[in-house]
């Protein structure tokens, strides 16, 4: 077994294992967690050869879902590292980052090979919240409840990644270099579609809001705050309280919930949210725009836009369906080498072999 070993050599906070999510168990009040960012994360997989996702494997007998493909997500903080033993490729993706092995500045997002010694770095740019790391092997990181997935306020999953870890790899595949560290850049990647605007589906609790506050959300800007982590973002904004005394029962929570408090503030649920709240829920921003809105750092402008259940849905297959396009050229662009060499024209001005016997 090949293996390889990357030390941290500075990080900060919001740096964790994250695998593609934790499911079956929300009904024993434990989050999904995964990715902040699920696209920029799975296009990482993709591009380092890791395409099965924990979204992606069926429940065996007993309910359970076997995660796999733990990768590093990095925050604002950003993260160095240095191969400390042995040689390993891997995929860096994330809207914006940047990316520098040694003392080379590196197009991003990449796939890239390591050699024992070489020192990688991936920060953050002028866009852009969530980087991420994913491995061409296997990342050893505990587990729990069948996910390396980590769930930040309790610790539980992969785990909070700090400086001085040693992060082991096993079965870790190298690509070797043709001309420095940089293999491929990874294809088709859409830049996100820089827009402010996020699109969402009114309810399910729109009825203890005004109309007024309704347009209010639908018409104003609003600002992503400090108040800003794997749970969720509160919004800075025109008040949208409820109306009358909140004697709402604990429902459901979903990704993307806009759920507003006694004092009017929106707050937009992500990752790590909890599994059921009792305060009402005005809006869901659609899944189709999530990742998106996921890149967006505090400080920044967003407004909001409604369209129906039946538009969520189309929208959501849409962007579903250029997804595949793109993990497609990913694994066409970076699954080996032998992959891309017979992608390249490496002969100019050949046309026609038999031309060459004469």
């Amino acid at each position: 077994m090949t293996t390889a070993r990357l030390t941290v050599l500075r990080t900060g906070p919001l740096v964790t294992i994250q695998d593609g999510g934790r499911f079956g168990h929300a009904r024993f009040g434990v989050p999904a967690s995964g990715p902040m960012d699920r696209f920029s994360f799975s296009l990482g997989q993709h591009a380092a050869a890791n395409p099965r996702q924990a979204s992606e494997v069926p429940a065996d007998s007993d309910g359970k879902v076997e995660a796999s493909g733990a990768a590093l997500e990095v925050s604002l903080a950003g993260i160095d590292l240095v191969c400390s033993f042995g040689s390993l490729t891997l995929a860096a993706t994330g809207l914006g980052f940047r990316l520098k092995v040694n003392d080379c500045m590196l197009a991003s997002p990449a796939i890239l090979t390591l050699n024992e010694a070489d020192t990688f770095s991936l920060r953050p740019g002028v866009v852009g919240s969530w980087g991420y790391i994913a491995f061409a092997g296997e990342l050893d990181r505990p587990s729990w409840l069948a996910s390396r997935a980590t769930h930040l306020l309790s610790g539980f999953g992969g785990g909070v990644v700090q400086t001085g870890d040693t992060l082991t790899i096993h079965s870790a595949r190298c690509e070797p270099r043709l001309d420095g560290p940089m293999l491929a850049e990874v294809p088709g990647v859409d830049a996100a579609a820089p827009s402010d605007d996020f699109r969402v589906v009114l309810g399910p609790q729109q009825e203890f809001f005004s109309p007024s506050a309704q347009e209010a959300l639908l018409s104003a800007p609003f600002t992503l705050t400090d108040a800003y982590d794997r749970m969720g973002v509160r919004l800075n904004g025109p008040s949208i309280e409820p109306l009358g005394d909140l004697s709402l029962p604990s429902q459901a929570i979903v990704r993307g919930s806009i759920q507003v408090a006694g004092d009017g503030v929106a707050t937009v649920l992500l990752a790590d949210h909890q599994t059921t709240g009792g305060y009402p829920k005005i809006a869901t921003v659609i899944e189709a725009d999530l990742d998106r809105f996921a890149q967006k750092r505090a400080g920044e402008t967003v407004t909001f836009s409604a369209v129906t259940p039946a538009e969520a849905i189309r929208l959501t297959r849409v962007r579903a369906a250029e997804i595949a396009a793109i993990y497609a050229t990913a694994r066409d662009g970076g699954g080996s080498l032998d992959a891309r060499l017979m992608t390249e024209n490496l002969i100019g001005g050949v046309v026609d072999g038999a031309k060459l016997e004469n």
